[in-house]
């Protein structure tokens, strides 16, 4: 049976202790199945040994390596080395949400970027952050604590448009790719593809999967070349 052709199922506990949450996944080579999403699952049902971890782990591990998108390696090598077939990754954890860090990472330049808290996870995007400092909740120095925050900046909507780009490519309808290719050109761009894609439901909700697994896969790229990975105390709803 092919890696697409297989459904990983497993057992993790989850609150209160007493219960468990069985999650599912078919397919799990399909971009739009949230490889980066499920990934946060199979790394907590590892950490806890749950029934099937280290199978699903062998099958994420395959996927990723086989679709390598950006942040796939990351994660792949993090359940390599849970699976002690290579070094943990020189990193340190942090509890972070990558939609929420990916938000600020690729938001409106102008109002993008912000920081995370080292000890907590939590991120604050920058409006929050002059606001904090704004009513004297902090001082600059504080604000500027590189023990403290990991700062980020917003690198635009380079890596979306590339994002809107390889989506029509993935379009079978050659008169629905040909009417996108059309929406993403000149200034407007987002705006026009989301509302071309409104007129078929499938591809819109097919499209917001495509481009969140893909945006929380550069996220945790961005994370590790900033020294850390992901580590949750229990999976993402």
């Amino acid at each position: 049976m092919s890696t697409d052709e297989r459904r990983i199922s497993l057992r993790v506990k989850v609150p209160p202790e007493d219960g468990t949450a069985v999650v599912e996944m078919t397919g799990p080579a399909v971009p739009e199945n949230g490889l980066q999403a499920f990934g946060d699952w199979v790394l907590a049902a590892l950490e806890q040994h749950a029934d099937g971890a280290a199978e699903a782990a062998r099958l994420m591990i395959a996927a990723l390596r086989e679709r390598d998108w950006d942040g796939d390696d990351v994660l792949a090598d993090q359940f390599d080395a849970l699976l002690g077939s290579s070094a943990m990754p020189d990193l340190r954890p942090l509890p972070v949400d990558l939609d929420e860090l990916a938000g600020i990472l690729e938001g409106d330049p102008m109002y993008g970027g912000g920081r995370v808290d080292l000890a907590t996870g939590e991120v604050w995007p920058a409006p929050a952050v002059d606001y904090a400092r704004e009513i004297g909740q902090e001082d600059e120095d504080e604000s500027d604590d590189p023990d403290k925050w990991l700062w980020v900046h917003c690198g635009g909507s380079r890596d979306g448009y590339r994002d809107m780009e390889l989506f029509i490519g993935t379009v079978r309808d050659l008169g629905r790719a040909d009417r996108l290719e059309i929406a993403i050109s000149g200034r407007g761009a987002f705006r026009r593809f989301k509302d071309v894609l409104a007129r078929w439901p499938g591809e819109l909700d097919r499209w917001y999967a495509f481009s969140a697994e893909r945006q929380r896969g550069r996220a945790r790229a961005w994370l590790a070349d900033a020294g850390y990975y992901v580590r949750k105390g229990l999976p993402p709803s």
